[in-house]
């Protein structure tokens, strides 16, 4: 099975009303790759539940009404399957909350969006190798180049929305 790192914007895009710089393509992309890991793939997520906190502040854990809030049940009832689901040990430096071991120590990431940084480090952390998914965040596009030299495995699901 392929592992994935799923940045929560996918979620929000695939739910259908909370990003209104999606189109209708990069909406249906969403919902069919979310569908795909629920039957196919493996979750990474952090041992501090970060990535679900994330979710949780933009999703919903009933699992609707929209199919973003059904791959967040899926994560959250899935979370311990470990046929499913890779929990990754996450280590904090200083008392920075968004600063990690695991996060690439390269000069061209400084500006790099704090709260993407656990993602990043959850994919390096992995044993799974997993892709990072991601939609509709810009930022990821800026810094894909550093982030790929350092090992980091992105998918762009809507490239149209990254000009």
């Amino acid at each position: 099975m392929r592992a994935f790192v799923v940045d929560v914007n996918v979620a929000i895009v695939a739910n259908g009303n909370k990003s209104p710089q999606a189109d209708m393509n990069c909406i249906s992309v969403c919902v069919s790759t979310l569908q795909d890991i629920v039957k196919n793939g493996v979750i990474v997520l952090d041992d501090g539940m970060g990535i679900l906190q994330e979710y949780m502040g933009h999703l919903s854990l009933k699992g609707q009404p929209g199919l973003g809030d059904a791959f967040m049940q899926w994560v959250w009832e899935n979370q311990s399957v470990e046929s499913r689901c890779e929990r990754v040990v996450l280590t904090q430096t200083g008392d920075v909350e968004d600063e990690f071991l695991q996060f690439p120590d390269d000069p061209e990431l400084r500006n790099f969006d704090c709260s993407d940084r656990m993602y990043v480090a959850v994919a390096l952390g992995s044993q799974k190798n997993p892709e990072i998914l991601n939609a509709v965040d810009t930022d990821w596009w800026n810094h894909r180049i550093a982030l790929e030299r350092n090992g980091v495995r992105i998918q762009f699901l809507c490239p149209q929305n990254m000009q």
